[in-house]
């Protein structure tokens, strides 16, 4: 019995906290962005893929794996969703790494970073 107290004691703590997939529903945030380097193409990603930068995808540290995100640039005003397959960013400042093909299209390749607005879209 000592032995299932512990376990039983975490999931009546746990029971109480809305998942962290109910809570990111709501997600939205503004920073800046920035693209995944072409080294980086055809390496492994958090969830298993490869880096493809020739797809919508980006990395985000805490977004649940497989969501769908839409960026908005706030200085073009151009936005494009993409699909969070990966962690990151790891440089301090940026909250979320975007594929060539996603960074492309919000005309960012040249300043190689932008204000962005990040919203999470329904399943």
């Amino acid at each position: 019995m000592l032995r299932t107290l512990p376990l039983a004691l975490l999931l009546v703590l746990l029971a109480g906290y809305p998942s962290p997939r109910l809570e990111a529903r709501s997600y939205s945030a503004v920073g800046m962005a920035s693209h995944y380097a072409a080294k980086h193409h055809g390496k492994r990603t958090a969830s298993g893929e490869l880096v493809d930068r020739n797809t919508l995808t980006a990395a985000h540290r805490s977004l649940p794996l497989g969501s769908r995100v839409r960026v908005t640039s706030l200085r073009t005003r151009q936005s494009v969703v993409v699909r969070i397959n990966d962690r990151g960013p790891r440089a301090s400042g940026r909250i979320i790494d975007l594929s060539y093909k996603a960074a492309r299209q919000l005309e960012m390749l040249h300043a190689g970073v932008a204000l962005v607005r990040l919203e999470l879209l329904d399943d």
